[in-house]
């Protein structure tokens, strides 16, 4: 699910990035490790794109289930809940000089602004398994963004950092017990009791 819900939101994204800064046919912003940003074809020069990289992932304990079980008309399944999780997105411009990445972060931050929650129902082209996304700004302090771009390995670049929030992760085809609820009770009683 956290691949179908990256590439779902950079499809969206190009698609409005497209009306924002005219048609192309390649896409703007990829999906992929933010180094890439400063790997050209030569290895040297920097790559004229938009990427979107997955920064963290964070169990959501507060949508946590902790039954392991589900009552139907005449059975309990016994299977483990789903894992709720909330993905961090780092999404960083590195486009022709500093001015037009500045414009394509703004671009970003309007496309979140116009629309933060995403379901199938909204979106025809999300995977009917996701749903809901909810997108959220998440705002670093100086002392993060430099972690980060440290630990990522490379130079700043204007970017943008999104929580998406309660993304279900789930084996569908995972084994679950199934018992019969209980219907009647027999009771006996013993002569000389």
């Amino acid at each position: 699910m956290i691949s179908e819900t990256l590439n779902f939101l950079a499809t969206e994204l190009n698609k409005f990035l497209n009306q924002k800064m005219g048609p192309t046919t390649d896409p703007r912003l990829l999906v992929g490790n933010i180094i890439k940003a400063f790997e050209g074809e030569s290895g040297k020069d920097p790559v004229n794109k938009i990427f979107l990289s997955l920064i963290n992932i964070e169990e959501d304990k507060v949508a946590k289930i902790s039954e392991n079980y589900t009552k139907t008309e005449t059975a309990v399944i016994y299977k483990n809940p789903p894992l709720f999780v909330n993905l961090y997105i780092l999404i960083a411009a590195n486009l022709g000089n500093y001015s037009d990445s500045l414009k394509a972060i703004n671009f970003i931050m309007q496309f979140f602004q116009s629309q933060n929650c995403f379901t199938p129902v909204t979106h025809p082209g999300l995977d009917s398994r996701i749903s809901q996304i909810s997108a959220d700004l998440f705002s670093l302090n100086f002392e993060q963004i430099n972690h980060i771009w440290s630990t990522l390995g490379g130079k700043y670049l204007p970017s943008v950092m999104y929580k998406l929030r309660q993304l279900k992760i789930e084996d569908e085809e995972a084994a679950a017990a199934e018992g019969r609820l209980i219907e009647t009770i027999i009771t006996e009683t013993r002569a000389g009791r």
